[in-house]
């Protein structure tokens, strides 16, 4: 092997030991994962895992930043975008969070991991908070702020919490998490209903209210 190619390889090897890492936290778990494991799986030895990592927890917490890191540059990618209108907007960045469900089962995994060991790595929630929820909040925030002045959506409390718009589609991950391909559910369907729901809102208005 050339001076190249193994120094190539050597580049490649965290990269491969953490996509080892995550086959095996997502199929077994934190605590039940063994480096043996990780490292039988990636085909190197587990002297070599140590070679780049402390630990079983430094690999956990390396693992979940990098495979995190592409959710958290579109994120901020999609937070500075803008929409003429305040639904225009956040009828948009719905479908970007359904989208984000419907396909990347990479980024539902790290989420499922992250609740499992919230109280083993808080620290790492903290991140995902500052990194991901933190600026789609703020964003969306913002959004409901303008429509109100502008008369574009009604003046309410969802103000204080921007993150229930979130609720359709943290619902929706937990069910795919949960059940997987055993009960299918039609995104498109699910999401539209969704967006009927948060953008006319349950109450009717006064002009469509019955009377006996």
């Amino acid at each position: 092997m050339s001076g190249g190619v193994r120094a190539r390889r050597k580049a490649e090897r965290p990269g491969e030991i953490l996509e080892a890492a995550f086959e095996e936290f997502v199929q077994k778990g934190y605590a039940a994962t063994r480096l043996e494991d990780v490292a039988a799986r990636a085909g190197v030895t587990k002297g070599t895992i140590y070679f780049y990592f402390e630990s079983k927890e430094q690999v956990f917490v390396a693992m979940v930043r990098e495979f995190s890191r592409p959710l958290h540059v579109q994120a901020e990618e999609f937070a500075a975008s803008s929409s003429s209108t305040a639904p225009e907007f956040l009828r948009a960045y719905l479908c970007y969070l359904y989208r984000i469900l419907s396909t990347d089962p990479r980024s539902r995994e790290i989420f499922r991991l992250l609740i499992a060991e919230a109280s083993r790595f808080p620290e790492l929630i903290d991140e995902h908070h500052q990194n991901f929820m933190g600026p789609v909040v703020k964003r969306l925030r913002q959004s409901l702020e303008a429509g109100s002045k502008k008369g574009e959506i009604r003046s309410s409390a969802i103000l204080e919490f921007p993150e229930l718009l979130l609720a359709p589609a943290l619902s929706l991950n937990i069910s795919m998490l949960l059940f997987s391909d055993r009960r299918p559910i039609d995104m498109e369907r699910h999401f539209e209903i969704a967006v009927d729901l948060l953008l006319n809102g349950l109450l009717p208005r006064p002009d469509e209210a019955s009377f006996p």
